[in-house]
């Protein structure tokens, strides 16, 4: 859409403005469009999917340590299976597992109680040996590690095709979906939100959904609000088709390293590292460094990898961080009807479809499936410090 059709599509109002047009902004908004709520308008800075939700291939999965993100997992993977019914889209949802490799003792303990914990609640995950797991994944050096939690029932999908998916079903139940449209200020009168301002003009409502991702922490600031979320790069290399064909494996993850590596569409691997020497910002031109201490990695745990080149090209992207890796959704206190969804450090396409539901039902003054009060941003305000406020163990 050109800047000038923003501009001539731009309403005078709205009753509730989407700040973000990722999977967890469509989401939201299809949740909301569904529900009836009218005047839904979703304003996208770039295009929908152009932020975190642009890579290629991401993560479902329920094998978490928190209950909190363990039920999220588990109900969006429900709405991942029903997606072609319910908006109605294929976003090539491959249920293959995910297998977290295990190199020290302590590691097996918290991964063994997670397992335990996430069986309680309905999740099958269990711990597994070198050799079972060198069988679910050939790739696998069973001399590399010495244990593996493995949860079948996780996997990945398409992300580009869930937010269009999303937004395509928002606007048939009469969602506005507004692209190349930022949100340049955030008017409030005391305690009331007045109006969202665009390069194109001023949209009155007295209700904004922040689900602005890595950019976040700045559509606060134009409220008057805080939310703690930091950009960071993370990056991935495609090996392009590979001969022979790779088998059909899990979403496999080096938990030491952070190295990890699955199938893609095209016949050949995704591969992946979380560079610990990434320093934040908002930079997302892909580069090779990172893989250095992939190949290091690799070596160790799936030597066939080490060699190899991203000749499919790569993709770079940011993650939204925040300082306990864990996600902030609720409502702000001290403002009316400013709520958000962001912060998800990694795995906010894998809870999108439980969070779309959430905001709706916070919206709507509905009490959700789940209590997410333990996510509001206000939590890093009593921690001992920001890393402690909520810990979770299984991040990548």
């Amino acid at each position: 859409m050109a800047h000038g059709t923003a501009h001539k599509a731009l309403p005078s109002a709205a009753g509730v403005v989407i700040i973000g047009g990722g999977v967890i902004g469509a989401g939201i908004a299809f949740h909301l469009a569904e529900a009836g709520v009218r005047d839904v308008l979703v304003l996208e800075r770039d295009t929908p999917a152009s932020g975190s939700s642009g890579k290629p291939i991401g993560g479902v999965r329920a094998q978490f340590s928190d209950p909190l993100n363990i039920r999220l997992g588990q109900h969006s993977l429900r709405a991942w299976r029903e997606f072609g019914r319910r908006p109605g889209a294929d976003v090539g949802l491959e249920q293959v597992g995910y297998l977290f490799l295990l190199n020290r003792d302590e590691d097996v303990a918290a991964f063994g109680e997670a397992s335990a914990l996430q069986r309680e609640l309905g999740v099958d995950s269990r711990l597994v040996g070198p050799q079972e797991a060198q069988a679910l994944c050939p790739y696998v050096d069973p001399s590399g590690f010495v244990a593996a939690a493995h949860s079948p029932g996780d996997g990945y999908a398409l992300p580009e095709a869930a937010v269009l998916g999303y937004l395509r079903a928002a606007r048939a139940l009469g969602a506005t979906v507004l692209p190349h449209c930022a949100v340049t200020g955030i008017d409030r009168d005391g305690d009331v939100l007045r109006a969202v301002r665009t390069p194109y003009g001023t949209v009155r409502t007295t209700t904004v959904i922040c689900a602005a991702g890595a950019w976040s922490a700045g559509i606060a600031e134009m409220a008057g609000l805080r939310l703690p979320v930091t950009p960071l790069r993370r990056q991935i290399a495609l090996t392009g088709p590979l001969a022979p064909r790779p088998p059909r494996i899990p979403f496999t993850l080096d938990f030491d390293s952070t190295l990890y590596f699955h199938n893609d569409n095209a016949g050949g691997l995704v591969l992946g590292l979380s560079d610990a020497r990434q320093e934040p910002g908002f930079g997302r031109e892909f580069s090779e460094e990172w893989l250095e201490p992939f190949r290091e990695a690799a070596a160790r745990v799936a030597p066939a990898l080490a060699g190899m080149e991203p000749a499919g090209g790569g993709w770079a992207g940011l993650y939204e961080m925040t300082p306990d890796r864990n996600a902030l959704i609720g409502e702000a206190s001290g403002v009316s009807r400013f709520l958000y969804a962001t912060g998800f450090s990694g795995h906010g396409f894998l809870q999108a479809p439980a969070v779309g539901e959430i905001v709706r039902d916070l919206y709507l003054g509905r009490e959700p499936f789940l209590d997410v009060g333990p996510l509001a941003a206000t939590r890093f305000e009593a921690a001992p410090s920001p890393t402690a406020a909520r810990p979770e163990a299984h991040i990548i």
